[in-house]
């Protein structure tokens, strides 16, 4: 065994050496560059099969297992500019995705068939987003009303989740108090406005009978023969058979009106309770549409617009339910009566911008009128006197938190809203209108001053 020899076993080791280096070559190497000097060689272990003609013939994995380190070949260069690429499709991109290959020349945007198809396609578009927003006009209503009071009840639900109260929780305790607050007051006050809003009706022929005993009215009727002429009309109407049609019509249309009412409502407040709980995530889902460079002041200003609408919405029933109250307590002491009736009409229409409050107080004179004359000019003095007190006392401290609104934007946002949305959409103008202020005062002024 002394004499055992490579050679003996048919091995040309100089030729596998030979062979071995031609192998290791970068292949894109030119053909005819030298060969390295060889390196000395690795002690290998007896019996192990030197790099001849069989390690030629196995596999790489196989043939190459006992490189590591001290393998000092270099990687095979990439394939020259002429040698042919694997296919798209059989080639795996990154994480196991097919590649499908580059995209083609982009399309010439001064092509008149581009902008031709382009202005055609954004017409078709436009048309159909008209369709779809007449089609849904109920629907969007009913998601505007649901985020308008989301943004109105948020900040109950932000002030219990900065005292360690989980949002689930909070949204829970914030939602069942409102349903809570609007049980108690229609247990407490629709009873008595039912009764009263009954014997209003009942008593109008009486009320009309006093009035029409006023010496004044008596002389005006002298003069002009209103009573007469009022009458001559009322029978008019009544002997038209068109008039019972109508007012078959009106029974069957205040049903459908009372049934579309109860099922809006219910939606509102499905929707109102998941806005409230997934808010968090929608506005953060909508945050990361905005570049990241803009992302901080974008987020600032959102934050900000949806606060002082909130706010806006919170100080707007506030400042109403504080008309309705103190009307109760001034008709309550003039004796007026459906006093009831008419504060919750007045706390209505108190939300109403710039006309609901005048709307209020003329009703409750003309009430007042019809029970005695001297009573309906109390309470013009009345509304009068507290309108001034509401604008420069009440409003300015319930207010104080949210943005102030020009008298000539609440007009114009008010009168907009209506042509839209009708009420809603006047009662929805002025907080909108809000926020579009501070976007203006805070994004637009700026820009303008540093151009």
């Amino acid at each position: 065994m002394d004499g055992f020899r490579a050679r003996d076993l048919g091995f040309d080791v100089e030729a596998s050496q030979a062979a071995w280096g031609r192998s290791s070559r970068p292949s894109g190497g030119p053909p005819d560059a030298p060969d390295a000097p060889d390196s000395p060689a690795t002690p290998q272990p007896a019996g192990a099969p030197g790099p001849g003609p069989l390690a030629d013939a196995l596999p790489l994995e196989l043939a190459d297992v006992d490189s590591g380190a001290g393998d000092d070949r270099e990687p095979p260069s990439p394939p020259r500019s002429g040698a042919p690429r694997p296919s798209a499709g059989s080639r795996p991109g990154k994480e196991g995705r097919k590649d499908f290959g580059q995209s083609g020349t982009p399309f010439n945007k001064q092509s008149p068939f581009y902008i031709g198809f382009v202005g055609a396609l954004g017409v078709l578009t436009a048309y159909a987003v008209v369709q779809a927003v007449g089609r849904l006009g109920t629907v969007i209503t009913l998601l505007v009303i649901s985020f308008f009071l989301t943004l109105a009840l948020n900040p109950l639900v932000e002030a219990l989740t900065r005292r360690t109260v989980r949002r689930g929780w909070a949204v829970t305790i914030v939602f069942l108090g409102v349903i809570a607050v609007f049980t108690l007051v229609g247990w407490v006050v629709i009873p008595p406005v039912a009764q009263q809003g009954t014997d209003l009706a009942t008593n109008v022929p009486r009320m009309f009978d006093n009035l029409l005993a006023n010496p004044w009215v008596q002389d005006v009727d002298h003069r002009y023969q209103l009573v007469q002429r009022v009458q001559e009309e009322v029978n008019k109407r009544v002997a038209d058979g068109n008039l019972w049609a109508g007012v078959f019509g009106g029974v069957l249309d205040a049903g459908r009106l009372i049934a579309t009412g109860v099922f809006s409502g219910l939606t509102v407040l499905v929707l109102t309770l998941y806005f409230l709980a997934s808010l968090p995530a929608v506005k953060q889902a909508a945050y990361a549409l905005v570049p990241a460079s803009r992302r901080p002041r974008a987020v600032s200003l959102a934050e900000e617009v949806m606060r002082r609408v909130g706010s806006y919405a919170i100080g707007q029933v506030a400042v109403a339910a504080i008309n309705a109250f103190f009307a109760w307590i001034m008709m309550s002491l003039l004796g007026l009566q459906f006093a009831a009736v008419l504060a919750v009409l007045v706390g209505f229409l108190g939300l109403v911008p710039m006309v609901g409050a005048t709307l209020g107080a003329s009703v409750v004179a003309v009430v007042a009128f019809f029970d005695e004359p001297r009573k309906a000019l109390i309470v013009i003095i009345y509304f009068i006197v507290y309108q001034q007190i509401e604008n420069y006392a009440v409003m300015p401290r319930v207010m104080q938190r949210t943005v102030a609104v020009p008298g000539a934007v609440t007009v114009v946002a008010a009168l907009a809203g209506g042509a839209l949305l009708g009420i809603l959409g006047a009662l929805l103008a002025i907080p909108f209108a809000a926020g579009a202020l501070l976007l203006y005062e805070e994004v637009l002024v700026p820009r303008q001053r540093r151009h």
